[in-house]
């Protein structure tokens, strides 16, 4: 965990093809193919899907009902239970050098380390414990009084414009302060982050993300 050092300073990491070397959700998708839960069709449109999310050219609202429809009924607790043994055997290998290395030295600098991402609750809290970050901001999913899915996800989305909600409402009731903090992508959805935070970092790039940054004058790292 980060010292208090500099407790009012926080290191915001995006999750896909920033702290890890690809798309989360694909590895999920290839989990739940190997395990039938998924068809091979089924299979393709998460691809087709993660590819347009790369480039931001997807409704993320729709795919979003759409996936979690998939899970309705489901007890939260087990798919918890089985996401964390996922990311343990699937994901957590998949943490990029340079990613390993910015999370080292902010936890040396005593800055809060802290998971942004639009990936579930379920990914996040195993990616907070396996790199014992100090706190997760995702997208999570309301259940029935007997603890399965409904089907719906909470709002906003965090996603775009819902991080920077979700991280200016995490950061003030912490004393955290944005204009001093880090934020770290590669996708140009999270641009509105990036303007917000003092320290924009700009990781591996989309060619938006990478257009916006040079223009900007933001760091691009190559991890």
């Amino acid at each position: 965990m980060a010292s208090s050092e500099h407790p009012r300073i926080a290191a915001f990491f995006d999750l896909d093809r920033t702290l890890l070397d690809m798309n989360s959700s694909t590895l999920w998708a290839m989990h739940e193919l190997r395990g039938r839960s998924i068809s091979l069709r089924q299979f393709g449109r998460v691809l087709v899907w993660n590819a347009l999310y790369h480039l931001s050219l997807i409704d993320i609202e729709t795919a979003f009902r759409e996936a979690v429809g998939h899970y309705r009924g489901r007890l939260y607790d087990d798919l918890e239970a089985e996401t964390r043994a996922w990311f343990a055997r699937d994901v957590a290998h998949h943490i990029r050098p340079g990613a390993a290395e910015a999370l080292r030295d902010h936890r040396h600098q005593g800055h809060r380390l802290v998971l942004l991402t639009s990936a579930s609750a379920f990914a996040a809290r195993a990616a907070r414990d396996t790199w014992e970050l100090d706190d997760f901001l995702s997208n999570d999913f309301p259940t029935d009084d007997r603890g399965r899915l409904d089907g719906s996800f909470i709002t906003p989305l965090c996603y775009g414009p819902g991080k920077v909600e979700r991280a200016r409402a995490w950061a003030s009731e912490r004393d955290v302060d944005l204009a001093t903090s880090y934020f770290y992508t590669d996708s140009y959805s999270d641009a509105p982050m990036l303007r917000v935070v003092g320290n924009p970092r700009v990781i591996s790039p989309d060619p938006r993300l990478s257009r916006e940054a040079r223009q900007r004058g933001w760091p691009i790292l190559q991890w």
